[in-house]
């Protein structure tokens, strides 16, 4: 005899279809595509579902605080450089909708290498298996020196090596995020770990100059992250380090009394990982605001997120 029988379906209890709540209504549904349609219209035929809807009100976040003059920070690692989008960065802090950036200290490499040569993102296991790896005598000597010269000028990394790459007139400054934002006079902030970067190898490092040239740039974004209110923080492509510094820079400015409560913050990137999830879409968002994970290529998701506000902003 059977211990548990099969569960009778007599009596159970129906509900209407036509009263029934239901998170999927055709008016949320996308529309047919049409040739010939502008960015603007191909965004508003997406689906309003999901992370499409969510693209679309963090597209609305970044265009309202552009037109309100409220800060739009963006924290990217060095993959958003390595798949080409400087160009698309450098427009969007032409059009002043991006007011600082934050970077790892890879990003700055890539960035001073395009700037170099025009190309970057070297074949580490070839390399490696060689010992050659990170041995581009140009991109340290260019960068460490920056630093070292840029210290005592008072400035950070970012600013130490933008300047420096304006300074020489390299082949391809116009591609340098970091070199086009100290035209503009725009803060790139770098964020280093000693021994995380290929330039920490070379002769020409000075470790002291760094520490002091990255501490700074911690407080410059600091008080960065102290005009949030308002605004946006988007963290684009960095796992640990970024998500790290913005979650002590907001702890480090409410303690000395900011008011940085209602804000919205942006996390994009292939996977969904713990840090980024927890320091920038969920903690920091608590006390206001509202928090997004958007996933998906950066070739694919940054230059959509970028036409949209632009169409936003032309309206």
């Amino acid at each position: 005899m059977e211990k548990f029988k099969p569960l009778s379906l007599e009596g159970i209890k129906t509900v209407s279809l036509k009263e029934r709540k239901s998170k999927g209504t055709i008016d949320l549904f996308g529309q047919k595509y049409s040739p010939g349609k502008s960015v603007a219209e191909f965004l508003n035929s997406l689906p309003k579902i999901l992370g499409s809807k969510d693209l679309h009100e963090v597209i609305d976040h970044i265009a309202r605080a552009k037109q309100e003059e409220k800060t739009v920070i963006v924290g990217m690692g060095a993959h958003v450089i390595k798949v080409g989008l400087s160009p698309i960065i450098i427009q969007l802090m032409e059009e002043k909708v991006i007011s600082g950036i934050a970077m790892n200290g890879a990003g700055a490499i890539h960035d001073a290498e395009v700037a170099l040569e025009g190309k970057t993102s070297e074949d580490v296991e070839t390399e490696l298996d060689l010992g050659k790896f990170g041995m581009s005598e140009e991109t340290a000597t260019l960068i460490n020196n920056a630093v070292a010269e840029g210290i005592e000028c008072g400035w950070g990394i970012g600013r130490s090596i933008g300047e420096k790459i304006l300074r020489n007139k390299l082949p391809h400054y116009d591609m340098s995020i970091v070199a086009q934002a100290a035209r503009l006079d725009i803060p790139v902030t770098i964020h280093v770990a000693f021994g995380t970067d290929i330039v920490h190898l070379h002769p020409s490092f000075k470790p002291a100059a760094w520490g002091e040239a990255t501490h700074r740039d911690f407080r410059q974004f600091s008080t960065l992250v102290s005009t949030l209110e308002g605004g946006v923080y988007l963290n684009v492509g960095s796992a640990v380090i970024l998500p790290e510094v913005f979650l002590k820079a907001l702890t480090l400015v409410r303690n000395k009394g900011y008011l940085v409560d209602h804000f919205t913050t942006v996390n994009m990137d292939f996977i969904r990982h713990y840090r980024p999830l927890a320091n920038v879409v969920t903690r920091p968002t608590r006390r206001g605001g509202k928090g997004y994970n958007l996933v998906g290529h950066h070739e694919i998701m940054i230059p959509l997120l970028a036409a949209g506000i632009l169409e936003r902003l032309a309206i």
